[in-house]
């Protein structure tokens, strides 16, 4: 199909091409949607002249899929997805997801664990030297020594297990274009050092200039204390402005990593947007039920990228960076000219945002001169006098969207920051209950105690209240029956059972029943995970309680959803061994009822209760 890019050598003939410039291998299911890296990749190479085709999750176990479009003439591009393969294949309790949104009729099983890194080997095998470059989330989050939560291991950099020649972190257009074109030169993969936003190995620093070493992957392995520092360096020096080359040893060879890649420019952004996407799924998954993923963002938009929110469990600064990079109002209201023009669309844009959808524009004037600040957030735990205060042009890009034709509503779903917001004194609110939502505003606070929130990155609790206020009176201002959905998360860093139970008086008062409640997970590459791993804060060397008992971590987690009756129990005992009986009772405040006899008997009996009474002898803390 030549609206598609090749997926078969048929696909190959049709287009009167005998070979390919370069074969994307993926581990999700092919969708040529812009918010699907492979195809931004693919369609950005085409654009500049390149033959490109896609193998969409191959069967690892073989190498036929691996070589169904042969060999291509400049080199292999690998990346997992959207996501790292463990965390699609597994829970925060590293229990196997059945499904997977990313696969064709949302079924598990369609890749394999550290897919990158398998994928990788098996071109090795089959191709031998031929160039291998890696990218997407999985590989730049894994791009230097890390630790890998599925295993409880230190891990070393993806390049040296998966055997690729480059890696690209971050989003990748700028450096595999230059990649491309020193390819095309006849330059050897192995020369191409210099690129911006990309990591290699060398067992030579004698041309490494101006660059930091970070303690070793050896060293890493040993010692916390090490890989705190060496985190650090990482985390500051993620900067294209101010940032510095990086270097990490690994036995006899080094991970160097180059200065990230410079933001997008607004014209930029635009091309991306503006190549010619199916803006769905290959046909071939039809009959399979198609994937899933597509529906939360076939007809959604992408402003922007990059978030200075600095969340500290969140890994969009190591990968899109806190510099914001948006695009011009004209190519966003063209592209969604083209989805209502889509036979599916019904009148509903289901989203315009990025990583949080009101930073339209960089949180300070002076970083493209200078970078951001090292040591320094934009909005947590207070915001800096240097913030940019403004939303207009976000209002503006909404009230240009509101005014085509075929449009009924425009939603924003992909994440507000209330403490921006109430930031900002505009119409912000107001044009948001108005005309943005219906019924409900999910927002994040994650926690309202001030040490863990701290810990998060995060504003505190105050700063929520005061922003549930400010919405409920909008709503009455506007006549509407609208509501908070506030997400919450446990066991992050910091949180002890203290903490926990006072989240759940704080869920009590608002009297709010969260169907959903998000376990901390320490994925690769974040300030949280460093956390979690090291139980010290790499930012300032302070020791940070660490919940991983998986009994304390469920009593945090059952806290939050203690009138749901299969929690009762063991938010009892939680309530127990927070020394918090005033908690169990009949009064207005009380999280449980009573009923000590029925309890006890049914926690002499159960399993959880056996855990905890043996866990229960150990000291914690």
């Amino acid at each position: 199909m030549k609206d598609f890019l090749p997926i078969s050598k048929a696909d190959m003939q049709n287009r009167n091409w005998d070979i390919l410039d370069f074969i994307f291998i993926s581990g999700d299911a092919y969708v040529d949607h812009p918010s699907f890296g492979p195809a931004i990749i693919c369609r950005i190479l085409e654009k500049h002249g390149y033959k490109v085709g896609i193998i969409a999750q191959p069967d690892w176990k073989s190498i036929d899929d691996f070589k169904k479009l042969g060999k291509p003439k400049l080199g292999f591009l690998v990346s997992s997805g959207n996501l790292d393969s463990m965390l699609n294949k597994f829970t925060a309790s590293k229990k196997f997801r059945h499904t997977d949104s990313y696969s064709p009729g949302g079924h598990s099983g369609h890749r394999p664990d550290r897919a990158v890194v398998v994928y990788c080997n098996r071109l090795r095998e089959i191709f031998g030297k031929v160039p291998i470059i890696i990218g997407g989330i999985e590989a730049s989050l894994r791009r230097f020594a890390h630790y890998d939560y599925w295993s409880d291991t230190i891990r070393r950099s993806i390049l040296f297990d998966s055997r690729a020649d480059l890696l690209i972190y971050g989003m990748g257009e700028k450096q595999i274009l230059e990649i491309a074109a020193e390819l095309h030169q006849g330059i050897e993969i192995a020369a191409i050092t210099t690129v911006k936003g990309t990591c290699y190995v060398t067992s030579n620093l004698d041309y490494v200039w101006d660059a930091i070493e970070v303690p070793s992957c050896e060293l890493v392995s040993k010692n916390k204390q090490s890989f705190s520092e060496a985190f650090k360096v990482e985390y500051f020096e993620q900067d294209a402005i101010r940032g510095k080359t990086i270097v990490q040893a690994s036995g006899n060879q080094y991970l160097v990593q180059n200065v990230p890649a410079l933001p997008l420019t607004v014209e930029e952004m635009d091309e991306i947007y503006a190549l010619p996407y199916q803006r769905t799924y290959h046909p071939i998954y039809e009959a399979m039920g198609g994937v899933p993923a597509i529906q939360e963002v076939q007809f959604s938009l992408v402003s922007h990228r990059g978030c200075f929110g600095g969340c500290h469990f969140c890994a969009i600064v190591s990968h899109q960076g806190r510099i914001i990079q948006s695009r011009s109002q004209e190519s966003i209201v063209a592209e969604a000219e083209i989805l209502t023009k889509l036979p599916e669309f019904k009148g509903y844009i289901h989203d315009v945002g990025g990583p949080t959808a009101n930073f339209h524009v960089p949180s300070c004037k002076s970083q493209l001169e200078r970078g951001t600040c090292r040591e320094k957030q934009c909005l947590a735990p207070t915001p800096c006098k240097n913030l940019t205060k403004s939303h207009t042009d976000y209002i503006e890009l909404l009230r240009a969207l509101r005014a085509l034709p075929k449009v009924k509503k425009v939603f924003i779903r992909s994440g507000i920051r209330f403490d921006y917001l109430m930031a900002v004194k505009d119409d912000f609110l107001e044009e948001l209950c108005r005309y943005h939502i219906s019924g409900q505003l999910k927002v994040a606070p994650e926690h309202i105690s001030e040490k863990v929130t701290n810990l998060m990155g995060k504003s505190n609790k105050s700063v929520y209240v005061r922003f549930a206020d400010a919405f409920k009176k909008m709503n009455q201002k506007i006549n509407k029956k609208q509501y908070l959905v506030p997400y919450f998360m446990s066991s992050h860093p910091g949180a002890s059972l203290k903490d926990a139970v006072e989240l759940a008086e704080f869920i009590r008062d608002l009297n709010y029943r969260p169907e959903q409640v998000q376990d901390f997970i320490p994925t690769p590459g974040t300030l949280s995970t460093c956390m979690y791993y090291t139980g010290m804060n790499p930012l300032t060397g302070e020791t940070v309680y660490v919940a991983k008992d998986p009994v304390e971590k469920q009593m945090q987690r059952a806290l939050m959803q203690y009138r749901d009756p299969k929690n009762r129990f063991i938010v009892y005992k939680a309530l127990l061994k927070a020394k918090r009986e005033d908690l169990i009772g009949y009064g207005p405040k009380c999280l449980i009822r009573p009923q000590e006899h029925s309890v006890e008997k049914h926690l002499k009996n159960s399993d959880v209760s056996k855990k905890i009474n043996r866990k229960s002898d150990r000291k914690h803390d």
